[in-house]
Order: C-alpha cells, then structure tokens, then sequence
C-alpha cells in the first residue's frame, strides 16, 4: 500500500502547483471582493438577516455532513439568542445543538483570538456534552490518546480508508500546525485556510468530531481573511453538497509525498460554488425585506407573519394546512382560515398540480 503523505520526511512542507490554481484562486478572490461590495450597499437590518441565515446553515449543514439531522428552527433561535438578534418566534433549544452553536460562533466571531489546544479541545468538548458520540464513550476534550483507523463495511469486512497519525504524536504534530496558524503571516489567509484544513483531518487530533473541527477551523481563517465577522456565504453547506467529490480528493492526497495541488484546486472550487449560491441566498433575503416593507400596513396576525417567515426562508417541503397547524400551534380550521385571508390578500396562492393534497406558495409578484 502507498505511503501516507505523514510518512514522508518534513511531511508538512506542503507543495502546489500555482498554475493549477491561479485561475479559481482569482476567481474566489473576485467573488468575495464583489459579495463584500453587495452587502455593504445593504442596511442593517438585511445584514443583519444574512448573517443569522448563513450561521445557521453552516451549523446544519456542517453536522449533516457527518449523519447528524439538527433542527434548523433550533439552530437558528440559538444563534439569535447569543447574537443578540431579536427574532419571531425564538424557541429552546437541544444541548447537542447549544454545543454546535457554540464552538461555531467562537470561531466566526473571536476570529482574532489565537487558535490554542485548550480552544480546539472547548470546542470538542462543546460537541460531545455527554461524554458519547452516539451509544459509544470517548476521550472528550482532549486529544486522542488511541490509534485512530477510518473504517466501513460490516464487522469481519472492514475495509480501512486512513490511519491517521500515531497517538504519541499527536500533540507534537498539533503543536506545530497551531503555530503555523497563528504565526504564519506569508501565505495569503484563504489559501491558509484550505491548507489548514487539509493539515488538521490527516492529524486527525480527536477520537470523533475531526471534520466538525476542520471545518470550524476552515471558518475561523476564512473569518480572518475577511477581517471581518460578519458571514455571508456557508463553506459546510456546498461540502456538504460536493461531499463524495470531498471524500474522494482526501483519499487522493493522503496518499501524494506532499504535493497537494488536487486538494486546494477542489477546495478553492468548492468555495467559489458557495460564494455563487450566496448569491441566491441573498436574492432570497431582499425579497423578504421587500416583501415586509410593502406589507408593513397590513393586518396580520402573529401565526400568519411567523408562517411567512418560514416560507421566505426556504421550508422545506410543501406547505399544507396540517402542517401549518402544526408549527403554528393551532387547530387545522384556524389554520385553513390564516391561509385564507392571505390567499385573498394576495400574498398566497395554491400551488397548481398539487394533486390530491392542497399545497400553498408565495405568490410570486416580483416576477411580474
């Protein structure tokens, strides 16, 4: 079997072809310049809206990488609660997901704080509050002191993917990429940014929760780049998106004697589609503020306006009267009566071909 790339001498003097990456690594640049402009032009409010919108998909989308389904509402009143933001309908939230929020909004927003082990090892501890990642115990808030194998198949049948760096070597190898983010200042911070990454998940430094670390990692220096904490597009959620082609360059590279062309190509390929669909995120988000700003006079109650919100904000799935009920904490005929109304004040309509259940949409006057 091929050696892993941490099995090569001076292992992390990593190499890259500039050829092969100068045309994305320009394009990402060109976006974030040109999202950094948008959303400048915006008020506080919009901004404001953005934010709270793109931390909570990365929250999401970030665990759902590795399996874990949380609740986006819960997500998001988390994160407006510890942000200050005054939202409807602000609901409790899991411990699991207060964890999650947490190390998040520590890496986006103390972006100027150094990354130090007892940071990273909150952050892991943050993750896994019971001591349990799932019905098995593991060593929390600290790094492993076990060997570590990447494995799938049934028992018997394993078959291994990686074996990460030995455990004795584990927080020699951390120390020295912890310096390296927190020092080095020659290399441009987003191309820091996806070799950090890389750097981290072959250490492999924890007994679970690695690729929530990296990612978490990921944004910090991705924070940093921008010298600013406000964040407007969700790195998480297009890995999640480009998750096998993600996977597949990992399994790549961990194999290559330090050349590591093929992993930030795919990363700064990744980060430009997330600054692409940033875009439609806050096309998404104008058009609630434009919608609330017309609507502003008009009479409408508090299960109504908490029901739109959710339907600018991308439900998902269809929108029937049970389900209105349900989230709306009322009965299905009050349900069907708030639909009503909206539907006569044209601001909803019934979707065509709903087939044999009726689904309702917004209805779309900005494209009229």
């Amino acid at each position: 079997m091929a050696k892993y790339i941490y099995q090569h001498p001076n292992w992390t003097a990593f190499s890259w072809s500039e050829i092969a990456i100068n045309g994305v690594f320009g394009e990402v640049r060109n976006l974030q310049g040109k999202l950094a402009g948008q959303m400048s032009t915006l008020g506080f409010t919009i901004k404001e809206e953005a934010k709270l919108s793109t931390l909570s998909i990365d929250v999401v989308k970030s665990s759902e990488i590795e399996g874990e389904k949380l609740n986006y509402e819960q997500v998001r009143s988390s994160i407006a609660r510890r942000l200050g933001m005054d939202i409807a309908g602000v609901i409790s939230s899991d411990r699991n997901i207060e964890g999650v929020v947490e190390m998040m909004l520590d890496a986006t927003q103390n972006y100027l704080n150094p990354l130090t082990r007892d940071r990273l090892c909150g952050w892991h501890a943050a993750l896994f509050p019971s001591g349990f990642s799932g019905m098995y115990k593991i060593e929390v808030g600290r790094y492993r002191t076990g060997e570590m194998q990447i494995v799938s198949g049934a028992m018997g049948k394993e078959k291994i993917h990686y074996e990460a760096i030995e455990a004795k070597k584990v927080e020699h190898e951390m120390d020295k990429l912890l310096d390296w983010i927190n020092n080095e200042r020659k290399i441009d911070p987003v191309l820091k940014a996806a070799i950090a990454h890389f750097w981290f998940v072959i250490i492999h430094p924890f007994d679970d929760g690695n690729g929530r670390i990296a990612r978490a990692i990921t944004d910090f220096l991705l924070t940093n780049a921008e010298n600013g904490a406000e964040r407007f597009y969700s790195m998480s959620g297009q890995i999640l998106i480009e998750r096998n082609k993600y996977y597949e360059v990992l399994k790549k590279v961990q194999h290559s004697n330090g050349d590591i062309t093929a992993w930030l190509d795919w990363f700064f390929c990744c980060l430009r589609n997330a600054l692409l669909e940033t875009e439609l995120t806050l096309k998404r988000i104008l058009k609630k503020s434009d919608f609330w700003n017309e609507y502003e006079k008009t009479l409408l109650n508090k299960r109504q306006r908490l029901m739109l919100n959710k339907l600018f904000d991308g439900f998902d799935g269809k929108m029937k009267t049970s389900k209105w009920a349900k989230i709306a904490k009322c009965s299905t005929d009050t349900a069907l009566r708030d639909i009503k109304d909206l539907i006569e004040k044209g601001i909803l309509q019934q979707e065509e071909g709903g087939g044999r259940s009726t689904n309702y949409e917004l209805v779309d006057y900005w494209g009229k």
